[in-house]
C-alpha cells in the first residue's frame, strides 16, 4: 500500500457522508455522469452489492430510499478520488507498506455478519411492500 499526504490548500474538496446525497452521486457515477465540480472527492466506499442494488433500482423492484438502506449495511471505509491534475500535483508520497492477507476465518466471519444483516434489512423492505 502506498501512503500519500495531500496538501488541500486551494483545492475544491467535496466530502460525502453515507446518506442520500452520496447515494445519488454514486448512482449518477455508475452511469458515467460525474457532474460534481471538485478537485477531490472524499467519501464512503459503496459496499460490494452496489452493482446489484443499482440494477434492482433500474428494474423498478426497489426505490432509491430502500436501496440506500441496503448500502448502509456493513462497515464504512473511506476513499479519496483525485479528479484533477491540480489535486494530483499536491500529492506527496510518504511510504510504501506491505499488507498481509486478512485471516480466512476473520474474513469469513465478517462476510457472514454482513450477509445476516443484509438479509434482515431486505426482508424488512420486502415485508413493507
Amino acid at each position: 500500500m502506498n501512503e500519500y499526504e495531500l496538501d488541500e490548500s486551494g483545492l475544491l474538496i467535496h466530502r460525502f457522508r453515507r446518506d442520500e446525497e452520496w447515494f445519488s452521486y454514486i448512482f449518477r457515477n455508475r452511469g458515467a455522469r460525474d457532474d460534481l465540480s471538485a478537485d477531490v472527492v472524499i467519501g464512503p466506499i459503496a459496499n460490494d452489492t452496489i452493482f446489484e442494488t443499482l440494477g434492482i433500482i433500474s428494474s423498478g423492484f426497489l426505490k432509491p430510499a430502500e436501496a440506500l438502506k441496503l448500502l448502509l449495511v456493513g462497515p464504512e471505509y473511506t476513499q479519496v478520488a483525485i479528479k484533477t491534475e491540480k489535486a494530483a500535483s499536491r500529492l506527496k508520497w510518504i511510504q510504501s507498506v506491505r499488507i498481509g492477507q486478512i485471516e480466512t476465518s476473520r474474513r469469513k466471519a465478517e462476510q457472514e455478519a454482513y450477509d445476516v444483516s443484509f438479509a434482515r434489512i431486505l426482508k424488512e423492505i420486502i415485508g413493507e411492500k
